[in-house]
């Protein structure tokens, strides 16, 4: 997600940033590949979710617009940077082992990314064979944003690290071989738990962040706005994004995020 700039001349209506969501069709996918020898996971996410609240950090949000040029590398640049620093340390604590995904930052979308066919109506994606976080700096999903939409993307891509890291991503895929039947319900169970860690980052640095309520409420709108309620169904409805996505807020933990044993209708 982008940052935005911080004056009062910045900001404005919420109106206006739900029409921009939507005719964006702001969509983060994780580029998954399910390889035939990946291990089954019994309970998944189960070392991540135990690994207790995020501490609160600062994170210091630089304007995405800067003497009327838009900065997004610098902004997801400093985004990765607060993402880096307050997961590592995380798993420091938790006794996990860490390492920080490659970034790669596009100017437009290419042709291929990561051996394979740029997705459609990406607004980013994670590489999960390469860990590599990647971000068109153009785009409806961060360009003339004032929102926190496009630090919650980022957050979100960056949770699909954490699910590759914590054995969440072999679990998924080998529930998704075994019941094949249920393959849609089990993408939407993996993304919306990315949207619940996204959360959890912001909840985590949110004291940090120089954002008034109608900022969160703008937000809230837009995940909102960004759902699949439609019949193409792979992130969740969006009012499950926005119910996962407070739930970590809130709760500023992975415990929150267990999205595995939801029932069927919290993952819709």
């Amino acid at each position: 997600m982008r940052f935005l700039p911080t004056g009062a001349d910045a900001r404005r209506p919420l109106r206006r940033l739900a029409v921009l969501t939507r005719r964006a069709l702001l969509v983060s996918v994780c580029l998954t590949v399910l390889p035939a020898g990946a291990a089954r996971a019994t309970s998944p996410g189960a070392p991540l979710l135990g690994t207790g609240t995020l501490a609160a950090t600062s994170c210091p949000e630089p304007p995405l617009i800067d003497g009327g040029m838009p900065r997004p590398r610098e902004y997801l640049t400093a985004a990765m940077k607060c993402l880096n620093t307050s997961w590592s340390a995380h798993f420091a604590r938790a006794g996990l082992r860490f390492r920080d995904p490659t970034v790669r930052f596009y100017e437009e979308p290419a042709q291929r990314v990561c051996g394979v066919r740029w997705p459609a109506n990406a607004a980013a994606f994670y590489c999960t064979e390469r860990a590599t976080l990647v971000f068109p700096l153009t785009g409806d999903w961060i360009e003339g944003r004032i929102d926190l939409y496009p630090l919650k993307v980022a957050a979100h891509e960056y949770g699909h690290h954490l699910q590759s890291l914590t054995g969440v991503r072999a679990g998924y895929e080998a529930r998704v071989r075994s019941d094949r039947a249920r393959q849609a319900e089990f993408g939407r169970r993996y993304e919306l738990q990315a949207d619940c860690l996204s959360g959890v980052f912001l909840g985590s640095v949110r004291r940090s962040l120089p954002r008034t309520g109608q900022d969160w409420e703008a937000l809230s709108a837009a995940l909102r706005a960004s759902g699949d309620d439609g019949d193409y169904r792979t992130h969740g409805t969006g009012a499950n994004r926005v119910r996962w996505f407070d739930r970590g807020y809130r709760a500023s933990s992975p415990a929150a995020c267990d999205t595995w044993t939801a029932t069927p209708s919290r993952v819709a």
